[in-house]
C-alpha cells in the first residue's frame, strides 16, 4: 500500500514512521510511504505555502497552488491516488470503519491541514475526503496523518506480525477489548482470573467475550447496538442486561 504525505514539517512526520511497527513494515517494503515537504512545490524563491485571508480576520491561510501542485506531482509519479484526505477539524469523524475503507485501496495521499486552515478551492477541488480525528484542535494535521497512517496500515497483511491480534482489537466488531493479563500470575496481592490459567480454551474464550461485552456496556454502550455479535455473544448481552436491571455487575 502507497500513501504520500504532504506537510511544511516533513521531519516532524518522518521520524515516528521510521520507528516501530510502522518502521519495520517501510523496511520489509510492506508499506511504501513517502512524505513530501509542501514547499518543494512552490514557484518563489522564499518557497512561501501561505497567505492573509481574503475578507481579513486572525491567522493565514495555506495557498491552493502548492496543494495542488504536490498532488499533481504525485500523481505523475506514482500513478492516480484512490484517495485525497485533508485532515481538517471540519472533517468527518475518522474511526474503525474508515480505517477499514482506506485500507482496501491502494494509494492514499494526505494533506496536512495548517494555520488558520486550506483554501476552500482544495477541499471543492483536490480533496476527496476531509477527515478529523476528533472534536479538538490540533496546532497542525501532522499528528493527525500518523494516526490515520498507523489505523489504516495495521490492517494490511503483513504489518502487524500477529494477524490474530488485529482481529480482536477493540472496534473491530464493535466491541471494546478484553482484559489482558501476564506473568506473575498474582502480583501485589491482584491475582489473575482463574479461568486464564485453567488451560480450558472454550471457558477461557466465553469469559473473553463475556468480559468485553461488559467493558463495552460500562464504558462504551453506545456501541453495542452495532456491534457484530455471534449466538453467544447475544445471550451473554442478555444476562449482563438482566444482572445490571438487578444492580448486580
Amino acid at each position: 500500500m502507497k500513501f504520500d504525505i504532504v506537510t511544511i514539517f516533513p521531519r516532524m512526520v518522518q521520524t515516528p514512521l521510521d520507528e516501530g511497527v510502522l518502521g519495520r513494515a517501510i523496511a520489509r517494503g510492506v508499506l511504501d510511504v513517502r512524505v513530501r515537504d509542501l514547499r518543494d512545490y512552490t514557484d518563489d524563491r522564499h518557497r512561501v505555502v501561505d497567505d492573509v485571508p481574503y475578507g481579513g480576520g486572525p491567522g493565514m491561510v495555506l495557498k491552493p497552488a502548492p496543494l495542488f501542485r504536490a498532488v499533481e506531482a504525485i500523481e505523475t509519479e506514482r500513478g492516480r491516488p484512490d484517495a485525497v484526505i485533508l485532515t481538517s477539524p471540519q472533517g468527518r469523524r475518522f474511526d474503525h470503519g474508515e480505517a477499514e475503507r482506506l485500507s482496501r485501496l491502494g494509494h492514499v495521499v494526505i494533506l496536512c491541514g495548517r494555520y488558520e486552515g486550506v483554501d476552500e478551492r482544495v477541499r471543492e477541488r483536490l480533496a476527496t475526503d476531509e477527515l478529523s480525528i476528533g472534536d479538538y484542535v490540533l496546532t497542525g494535521g501532522e499528528y493527525a496523518a500518523l494516526v490515520i497512517v498507523d489505523a489504516v496500515a495495521r490492517l494490511r497483511p503483513g504489518v502487524v506480525g500477529d494477524e490474530q491480534s488485529v482481529a480482536w482489537d477493540s472496534f473491530v466488531r464493535g466491541l471494546l477489548d478484553f482484559p489482558h493479563y501476564t506473568r506473575p500470575a498474582e502480583f501485589r496481592s491482584m491475582p489473575v482470573p482463574p479461568v486464564l490459567l485453567s488451560g480450558h480454551h472454550g471457558e477461557i474464550a466465553r469469559w473473553r467475550k463475556r468480559e468485553a461485552l461488559r467493558r463495552t456496556l460500562e464504558r462504551r454502550p453506545d456501541l453495542i447496538d452495532r456491534a457484530d455479535l455471534d449466538d453467544e455473544e447475544c445471550a451473554l448481552l442478555r444476562e449482563l442486561l438482566e444482572l445490571k436491571e438487578k444492580g448486580v455487575r
